[in-house]
Formats: C-alpha cells, sequence, structure tokens
C-alpha cells in the first residue's frame, strides 16, 4: 500500500490530486475476503508520487462486495501519464482482476476507476492487497 502522510522516501498518495480513499483492513470481492486494500468511488483517480526507485504495483481489483453485487467499473493504472494497463469491464459480484504493471524508472503512479454508467459512479471499487514493489 502507500501512506498518505510521510518523510518523502516511501510511495505517498498526493492529496490535491486524488480522490476520496479510504484506507482499510478486511473487505470482500466475488465473495472472497481480503485481509487489507483502498476503497475508492466508481469514478477516480488517485496519484502516487513513489520517492523512490519501484519495479512494480500489484493488485487485486474488484468492485466491493458492500455493493449487493451493483455497479460497473473499469480499472487503470498510469505511470508518469502513460496508460500501463486496463480491466476489461467488471461486474459487482465477479472476482477480483489481477494487477501487476512495471514500474522500472517511473516516477509517478495514478490509479484510476471509471464508472460504466453515471449510475455506476456511486459504485464502490477496491484496490485489495494494493502493494509497491520497492528497493
Amino acid at each position: 500500500m502507500y501512506d498518505i502522510s510521510g518523510d518523502g522516501s516511501e510511495p505517498e498518495m498526493r492529496f490535491g490530486e486524488s480522490g476520496w480513499v479510504w484506507q482499510r483492513q478486511g473487505l470482500s470481492i466475488g465473495g472472497t475476503s481480503y485481509a487489507r486494500g483502498v476503497t475508492v468511488q466508481g469514478r477516480s483517480s488517485v496519484t502516487i508520487d513513489l520517492n523512490r526507485e519501484c519495479t512494480a504495483y500489484e493488485a487485486l481489483a474488484g468492485v466491493d462486495d458492500m455493493t449487493l453485487k451493483l455497479g460497473k467499473v473499469y480499472f487503470s493504472v498510469f505511470a508518469d501519464g502513460v496508460p500501463l494497463w486496463k480491466s476489461a469491464l467488471v461486474k459487482g459480484g465477479d472476482s477480483a482482476v489481477p494487477v501487476r504493471v512495471d514500474l522500472t524508472g517511473r516516477k509517478t503512479v495514478r490509479l484510476v476507476v471509471e464508472p460504466h454508467n453515471h449510475l455506476d459512479d456511486v459504485a464502490v471499487a477496491d484496490w485489495a492487497e494494493a502493494r509497491f514493489i520497492c528497493s
């Protein structure tokens, strides 16, 4: 995961360029429980400064089970403004989608969730077991 405040030596979220974020312990996607993760709204963008050499970002992305199988979204990962990964449409009740992107040489990461339509803006989306692999 990443910190929301720190000394600039670890990955940190940019408050001014990020939407609502809920760092959680215990969440569920597609009936599977995960120990930790980051929960966002169905339309969100979170920018993270890596602040060190990182080689990868890994997570399991999906619609949180608290939505009662409602909501359809797309997940994307950008680094330094370049799109690196985008999911197919993920629906409430679907299993989490594995995410792994190479971050070698990158400085910033932006995690994006886009709703399928305007009704999905209120969906609750998760980046479960999210972690940066850094030296």
